[in-house]
This record gives structure tokens, sequence and C-alpha cells, in this order.
């Protein structure tokens, strides 16, 4: 397949926030949020758990609020005294994509979850947001702290082997992603070292990650467990693992994720990160990727190279899923009569917000799927996990498949802005 050549206007991100001085409210340190999400399918509580203390800040001093509108869910950091909005960030979370399954009709359940912010100076407002059925954000959970409280744990923290991968400068003119070992015993990291040396030899393969390989420093914990592998409970194969990771999430086969973000976020909080990659000592196909949460890959099957590359745009650039033929946990995740808030598909109804001034006049918009239409940016129908009514730029891309040859130019832009947000 030919590559698709457009011209993108990248718009700097700089300056839309720049009266905020990080100086003025922060720490170089890290405050850290631990809570439940619980409820159901209909409603969405948050249940605070502890707040702690971690060692190292690695975002952006500049760019503190997250400009790009994306995620189910987000939270504001307020200071306390002038009530002025100083850091937020859009995220999503397993436990909003089971609230779309058929179970979550039937049960309660609660999600073990994490926010983090640099430490705060002055007492700040937290509020937590959850994005409604009519696509915008709604307050479900508000409350001041005091980062003089003696209940924040200050505890050193867990124990575990490190390395910086590598070196591309201060973690806060970069993006640091951290590459976390699951389901590797201790004789088995040398295994993984050379297994996050080959990831991120195809990260820095992939475009756009090439063309900013100076601007991005690669972490590696060695988080041992204490057997190899990780479960599959298809096949009724157990593994006592330090990050609990599963296949089978929401009974889907190919779905690799864990519930455990305690423990994820205990070790990747041992070195400073923008993004979490979560690698499993595995040769079983699948993987997962969750905005501004984590991305989680088998590390030794046939596809395991794209999906690694598809998962991190989940993850780190929020982009959607563009495939609609694969069994997915529910089959109604998006509403046809509200607009996407991911970059790279739409159902119309703001179309206008994403990429239609880049389609050429020539390209008929819906775009039939002929091959002469193979390798134009245009408006083709099926994305989603939808047939009908959501729609994609390109007839293929990474998001779409495993046999794509790399981003759309709509994805790439989407990684250049996260990128230079994060650089700023």
């Amino acid at each position: 397949m030919k590559k698709i050549f457009i011209f993108l206007l990248l718009f700097p991100l700089g300056n839309i926030y720049a009266q905020i001085n990080f100086n003025d409210f922060f720490t170089d340190k890290v405050l850290r949020f631990d809570y439940m999400f619980a409820r159901n399918s209909t409603n969405t509580q948050v249940f605070p758990l502890e707040f702690r203390q971690e060692q190292y800040y690695g975002g952006s001093k500049t760019q503190l609020i997250e400009p790009f509108d994306y995620g189910n869910f987000k939270y504001e950091v307020f200071d306390k005294a002038t009530n002025k909005l100083i850091y937020s960030r859009g995220f999503c979370t397993l436990f909003q994509e089971w609230q779309a399954t058929e179970e979550a009709k039937e049960i309660s359940r609660s999600f073990h979850e994490v926010a983090t912010m640099p430490f705060p100076k002055k007492e700040i407002t937290f509020v937590m947001s959850e994005r409604k059925g009519d696509g915008k954000f709604a307050k479900i959970y508000e409350t001041d702290i005091n980062p003089d409280n003696y209940f924040i744990l200050r505890e050193s923290p867990i124990s575990a082997n490190y390395s910086k991968v590598v070196d591309s400068g201060d973690p806060a003119k970069c993006v640091d992603i951290v590459f976390l070992a699951e389901g590797y015993t201790r004789d088995e990291m040398p295994k993984f070292r050379n297994d996050v040396k080959k990831m991120t030899d195809i990260l820095f393969k992939a475009q756009p990650y090439n063309d900013y390989k100076d601007k991005i420093n690669i972490w590696a914990v060695e988080s041992p467990s204490n057997e190899s592998g990780t479960d599959i409970p298809g096949e009724n194969i157990y593994k006592n693992t330090v990050m609990n990771s599963s296949f089978y999430t929401f009974d889907v086969d190919r779905y690799l994720t864990t519930l455990d973000l305690k423990s994820v976020n205990d070790y990747a909080g041992l070195v400073p990160h923008d993004n979490i990659i979560i690698l499993v000592n595995t040769s079983k196909y699948g993987g997962g990727g969750v905005y501004n949460y984590y991305s989680i890959t088998a590390v030794d099957n046939t596809y395991s190279n794209t999906v690694f590359v598809h998962e991190l745009g989940h993850s780190f650039a929020g982009l959607a899923d563009e495939y609609y033929t694969s069994e997915v946990p529910s089959e109604e995740y998006y509403k046809f009569d509200v607009e996407p808030w991911e970059p790279n598909i739409t159902t119309l109804v703001d179309f206008h917000s994403k990429w239609e001034n880049l389609i050429d006049k020539s390209t008929p918009v819906p775009t039939p799927p002929e091959p002469k239409y193979y390798n134009t940016l245009g408006l083709f129908e099926g994305a989603g996990y939808s047939a009908t009514n959501i729609y994609r730029p390109t007839f293929n891309c990474t998001m779409k498949s495993n046999e794509a040859e790399g981003f759309c130019p709509v994805c790439t832009k989407a990684i250049i802005d996260m990128i230079n947000f994060y650089c700023e």
C-alpha cells in the first residue's frame, strides 16, 4: 500500500495556559490519589482510599491543563484560595468499559483507580467529572486536599531495579515512557531487558515516533513475578504475577488487562513517567490500551509488534479503535447521536471539528471502499465497533488492523499533538 501524504497544520499548544507558573503552585514531587469507581451501568460513584506522595513528577511544567477534551472522565485541580484551575487530565478506565457490558446492567462492581498530579504547595480542590450520555462532563466528586495533612503517606517506595534505557533529556521537556515487567521471574529479567529494547526499536521505527526520538525518554522497571506468564482463564491457566494480569477481560479471549492499578502505579512511581506500558511475558495474542491509564502487550506473539503500537495509540494519544468486525465486550459503546471525543472517528454530529477540512474536494463523502480510494483521506463507514453510522479517516490504519502499514494522517496528527503537549 502506498503511503498517504497530505499537509497537516500543527497548531502550537504552548501559551494556552501560560499564565500558570508551576513553581507558584507545585513542587517536583507527585500527589497520588487512590480511589474506587463503583456501581453499575447507570451510576458512577467515587470512594476515596488514600493519598500518597511519590518522588518524581515527570510531566511538563508549562502544559499543566490538558487542552484536548479527551477521555470519558477528567479530574481538575483548583487552587483553594483563588479557585483558579491549575491542573487537569482527561482519562478512561476499565470501569467505564465494564459499564457498557451486559453484566453491569445486572450487578454492581468496584474498580481500583489512581489519579496523579504534581504535589501542591497550597491547599487545593480536586474535582472529578464524568462524560455523560450527551457527551458533556458533569461533576461526580469533589474534595479539598491540604498538602500538609499527615495522613498523606510519605513512606519509602516499593523496591525494584530500574534503568533509563533511552535518555533524551529533562523529563519536563520529554515524553517519559516506562515499561513494567509482568510475568517475568527474577531469573527472566535479562529477557525483560531485551524485550524492552526490542519494543523501543519498534516504537522508534514507527511514524511519527521515529521523527521525535530525541523527545522521548524510555525507562524500564524490573517488577519480578513469582511465576512466568499470565492468567488465561478460558484455558484454566492461572499464574501468580506481580500485576495480576489476565486474558479474557470481560470474557473476550484476546483482551489482556489488569485491574490491579495499585501495583501498576506502585512500580511506575519509581521513575518519572507520562505513559505506562506493561510487557507481559507470553506468546498468546492480545493486549489492551486505555487513555491515560496504561497499555499492555504480550511480547512473544507474531503480532506483538503491531499490537504494541496500536495499544499505545489508545493509551497515549486517545485514539479509538477503527475496526468493527471483531468481538468486543459491548456493541453499543458509542451513541450515534453524539460526536465521539476521540480524534479519529466521527458520527458526523460534529464532523467539522474533526478532519472534514482536510478532505480533498474531489473525494466523495462518504467515501466508497473501492481500491482507487484506498490511499485517500476521506470518510469511510465502519469504525468504533459498528459497521454503520460511525466513520474513520482512511480505508486502513494501524488503529484498524494488523495489516496496515502505519497510522493515517489524522492519527499521526493526534500523536504529534500529544508529543508536543508533553514536551513544550
